[in-house]
């Protein structure tokens, strides 16, 4: 995920974004519940393909945990073999840390809880979205109920529209209204978009899947957008 400076995201509530020591909290507790989701599951669960098409549920949690395990020189050879392209070099090496025993990655996600990771071009909210979509991309497709808190979900829609780099390319929400409703947010002006906040943010950043929960006369819009983008 190549997403926003972390200066985007050290505005305060009034600004729309929250800040940076409420992301962290967030943050942190996310990945607590990550790795109890992760401890969980089965190995028939481990190895269901995802929302993000590069990876299976278990290998979703070796990239989770690839900051954490100071493997840049592995990385660096993942990268040449991949020809310089950092997503198919960190798609390998998801792959690779996936090979280890869940209960190994799963502990890196509990011990590293709290660590804000400091990369050029990964802002807090960056983090904060890693661990909300991720954990869905994994429980959707297994048809699980866990999921963040709807405040976390607010932080993510208060930050993702009109565009993040990386993330949600600025035509995607563009001429759209989204309503939340499970909650009091809206964004934008044009056709509406209404339905649960996971499902408004899910399909903000890319996954067509979450469109099945939303309504309104611009949802064929963002589907064709989705498709495009795709």
């Amino acid at each position: 995920m190549a997403l926003a400076d972390a200066g985007a995201a050290e505005r305060s509530p009034d600004g729309g974004v929250p800040v940076a020591r409420d992301i962290a909290a967030a943050t942190a507790a996310n990945r607590r519940l990550l790795a109890d989701f992760f401890d969980r599951l089965t190995d028939d669960q481990l190895t269901t393909p995802s929302l993000c098409s590069a990876w299976t549920v278990r290998e979703v949690l070796g990239h989770l945990v690839m900051p954490f395990t100071g493997s840049l020189g592995g990385f660096a050879v993942q990268l040449a073999k991949a020809r310089g392209s950092l997503d198919r070099a960190s798609a390998a090496t998801a792959r690779d840390l996936a090979r280890r025993p869940v209960p190994e990655l799963t502990a890196l996600l509990r011990e590293n809880a709290d660590v804000t990771i400091k990369a050029p071009g990964v802002g807090p909210m960056g983090q904060l979205a890693d661990a909300c979509v991720h954990l869905r991309d994994c429980a959707r497709p297994l048809g699980l109920p866990d999921d963040v808190d709807l405040d976390d979900w607010r932080m993510l829609l208060d930050w993702l529209p009109p565009s993040v780099p990386g993330l949600v390319p600025r035509r995607r929400l563009a001429g759209l209204r989204l309503v939340a409703t499970d909650q009091e947010w809206s964004w934008g002006e044009g056709p509406e978009v209404r339905g649960p906040s996971e499902a408004l943010a899910m399909a903000a950043v890319g996954r067509p899947v979450a469109l099945a929960d939303l309504s309104g006369p611009g949802v064929d819009g963002l589907r064709a957008r989705l498709h495009h983008d795709g």
